[in-house]
């Protein structure tokens, strides 16, 4: 199985692949490339406040540490 390397989507289903080999829909825009940080990590957070029920302030701060461990975003 493939995984988004922005944000850990599942990449095997149609529906969740976009025009870039590494990125789902949600974080490539229209021509493949990776969206910028910011945007992703704003997608990011919204799903941490559905899915963990916190405030959008709290999941913001979660999806930056989130991000620093993707491979799009890693850092050093």
């Amino acid at each position: 199985m493939r995984f988004c390397h922005a944000c850990t989507m599942p990449l095997n289903d149609q529906t969740e692949n976009s025009k870039a080999k590494n990125f789902c829909k949600h974080c490539a825009d229209a021509d493949g490339k990776l969206q910028p940080r910011e945007q992703v990590q704003k997608g990011v957070a919204g799903w941490m406040t559905e899915w963990q029920g916190v405030d959008f302030e709290t999941a913001m701060k979660r999806a930056d540490h989130f991000l620093k461990a993707m491979p799009a975003f890693a850092e050093d």
